[in-house]
């Protein structure tokens, strides 16, 4: 018997019924996520997201000495990355029927992580290696949180958590 024959065809039927509705978008009636709570944890990861934009932004333009140049690089390479996450989190909200919060007012409250205004290059790294650190641990809980009920966003995270420890290693190289 070939595995083709254990795992069976798929039930054409039940996906062309299930595909039918469009007043869900990408959401298919065999969606098993809790999505209005998905879409709050996301909501979460978004303001985290932009908390650690203005973080690295503001540590770019305020690290100053010819010494702290490629340090100052990095930074921005990371704010431009945590742009990219926030996008990609943003456009999952929407694909779920939700509506992503760019609040400024609640930002704050919402986010994992926190803004630093430190003066100090070496207070810089560590507040950023801190914060990385939250963001990997709160992107570790949605994920075992989402399980297998929804892939895509479960996928998601995954990819931008990965990029979080690049990160959080990245500021650990520059404290050594």
């Amino acid at each position: 018997m070939t595995a083709e024959n254990t795992v069976g065809k798929l039930d054409k039927n039940a996906i062309r019924a299930a595909a039918t509705s469009t007043e869900e978008g990408a959401v298919s009636s065999g969606y098993k996520g809790d999505r209005e709570g998905i879409i709050a944890m996301l909501n979460e990861a978004l303001a985290t997201e932009l908390v650690c934009i203005m973080r690295y932004k503001r540590h770019y333009y305020t690290a100053t000495g010819l010494e702290n140049t490629s340090i100052k690089e990095e930074f921005l390479e990371h704010a431009k990355e945590e742009e990219a996450h926030a996008d990609m989190i943003a456009e999952r909200i929407v694909q779920l029927n939700g509506d992503p919060d760019f609040n400024p007012r609640t930002l704050s409250e919402r986010s994992h992580a926190e803004y630093d205004d430190s003066s100090d290059i070496r207070a810089m790294i560590k507040a950023n290696l801190i914060e990385e650190r939250v963001a990997i641990e709160a992107y570790r809980q949605m994920i075992e949180r989402i399980g297998d009920s929804d892939p895509t966003t479960k996928h998601m995270l995954v990819q931008i958590m990965a990029q979080e420890e690049e990160h959080a290693d990245d500021m650990s190289d520059l404290l050594q």
